[in-house]
């Protein structure tokens, strides 16, 4: 027995000057759930929006539960149950869950032969119903405003399920979502599973394929690579698919020359979050931080840097003791910063790489006050070809480049001002896979050069695949620290999660 319920077949769509879809086929069944995966600009964005009717296909067909189908708009497909949750909700945060649920499809009744009124205890009996259904427990008169991302996922899901959704399309669902929100989205999505649902999952993060996949399609450069089971699969075929060749992380592991202490943090108090602080850092290492969302991992690199105040409690370098008004301080003293939200912190995005790179450091690309065109280019060009930033020159605008690439002019952005300690704030957030490995590439090959990193994660494997040591956080302290030969995710998150 057949059971799919979409197929496409040779889907084209090209758009001036590039084919971003070349004859894709793909197939989702009922009750699996099939990843989609590859790097940006692989056309993942571009074939879900033919799917949803943003896009019509220059040419191939959809088919939908056997059916060829010729959507007109997106509420068309809405309308035969297939409904997209973006990784940004497009919920109206000043109306309340019930609003939103029901917008623009309000369940309705009669009020005497001429009016029309809203059925309010019919909406509130059937979204009831379906959080219940959900097993999520929200109070359907909360304004979205005053929800979590987690929650905002579970009333888009509900949205849907209004609509009879048999086709759910999740676009990184748990970019924002702490580890034990992610585990209560993935039970949903198997009782969903188990119901018969189609889900299309798309992510960066391979471990959450092998998690919670039945099949797994690559693409890259707008080609379909490959579909597996994902049983029969792994993550370096993935990588391999994803990229076009194998990868090598073998230098993620290379020896560092790791020296004396550089770093001591002792007795660290912070004015509201940060409670006795005690770690230190060695020359050379690469030393992580883990921790649930809210453990304190961000302000605790934000109180090294400067944008916080310390309470009490000291900061050494090098046998220097510390003191910060704000980060220029911190920069005089060789501490760069690089934020995990690069479109606020990282880079300018309408300015061009140059001035994203020389911009914190104007006087050492001046004469007399001036800026030299020279010295900027010779400085931007230096990490233009040592980070391998794929631009056409470093006048190209930050916003055209890929995520990736703009996480590598922001870390440019602190290289440049020569720093002893550099503090990578998610450094590979949001970016495909070829790129995160790029980046952690780049991030080993900067301790050979003595550098000494310290790196805040929220993915366990990056964590382990390039940190000499990790120390965990959990409710502002630090519980404890385990060396590269006994790091596990089990005894992270065994630190992380217990009740202290």
């Amino acid at each position: 027995m057949n059971n799919t319920i979409l197929k496409l077949h040779c889907i084209v769509k090209s758009f001036p000057g590039v084919t971003a879809l070349d004859g894709i086929d793909f197939e989702l069944k009922a009750g699996e759930v099939h990843a989609v995966c590859g790097e940006n600009g692989a056309g993942k964005s571009t074939l879900m929006k033919v799917i949803c009717g943003v896009y019509p296909p220059d040419s191939g067909g959809i088919f939908l539960y056997g059916n060829k189908e010729d959507f007109k708009s997106p509420m068309d497909v809405y309308e035969k149950g297939v409904a997209i949750i973006f990784q940004e909700t497009s919920l109206f945060e000043e109306m309340t869950i019930l609003e939103n649920v029901f917008l623009a499809h309000e369940i309705t009744t009669k009020a005497g032969k001429i009016f029309t009124v809203l059925d309010y205890p019919a909406m509130r009996k059937k979204i009831t119903e379906i959080f219940e259904r959900l097993n999520t427990r929200l109070d359907i008169d909360s304004r979205i405003r005053d929800l979590g991302m987690a929650q905002k996922q579970m009333v888009e899901i509900a949205k849907a399920l209004t609509f009879n959704a048999r086709i759910l399309i999740l676009d990184e669902p748990t970019a924002s979502l702490t580890q034990k929100e992610v585990d209560a989205l993935f039970a949903i999505i198997r009782n969903l599973r188990q119901e018969g649902l189609g889900i299309v999952y798309i992510s960066h993060r391979l471990e959450e394929i092998f998690d919670i996949c039945d099949r797994v399609t690559v693409l890259r450069d707008g080609r379909r690579i490959s579909t597996k089971a994902v049983k029969d699969t792994n993550k370096d075929e993935l990588v391999a698919d994803m990229a076009g060749h194998v990868l090598n992380a073998g230098a993620l592991a290379a020896d560092r020359k790791i020296g004396e202490k550089i770093l001591c943090v002792d007795h660290l108090y912070d004015e509201e979050r940060l409670t006795d602080i005690n770690f230190y850092v060695k020359k050379g290492e690469i030393v992580g931080f883990a921790g649930l969302s809210g453990a304190g991992r961000s302000e605790l690199m934000q109180t090294l840097c400067g944008f916080r105040k310390i309470r009490s409690g000291t900061i050494t370098l090098e046998g220097k003791q510390l003191s910060f008004r704000n980060y220029n301080d911190a920069k005089k003293n060789g501490i760069a910063y690089v934020s995990e939200d690069r479109g606020k912190f990282g880079v300018i995005l309408k300015m061009s790489i140059t001035q994203n790179i020389t911009l914190p450091q104007l006087s050492s690309v001046s004469v007399g006050g001036i800026l030299s065109p020279g010295k900027e280019r010779k400085m931007s060009n230096k990490y233009l070809e040592e980070l391998n930033i794929k631009a056409p020159n470093t006048d190209f605008l930050v916003e055209n480049l890929s995520g990736g690439n703009q996480q590598k002019v922001s870390l440019s952005r602190a290289l440049a001002l020569k720093p002893k300690i550099l503090i990578l704030d998610e450094p590979t957030r949001g970016v495909d896979v070829n790129a995160k490995m790029e980046i952690h590439k780049i991030i080993s090959l900067l301790t050979r050069n003595d550098l000494t990193i310290l790196l805040v994660s929220s993915e366990l494997p990056e964590l382990l695949d390039i940190c000499d040591r990790i120390y965990v956080l959990k409710d502002g302290r630090i519980r404890t620290c385990f060396d590269r030969e006994n790091a596990t995710q089990k005894k992270i998150l065994k630190v992380a999660l217990e009740a202290v």
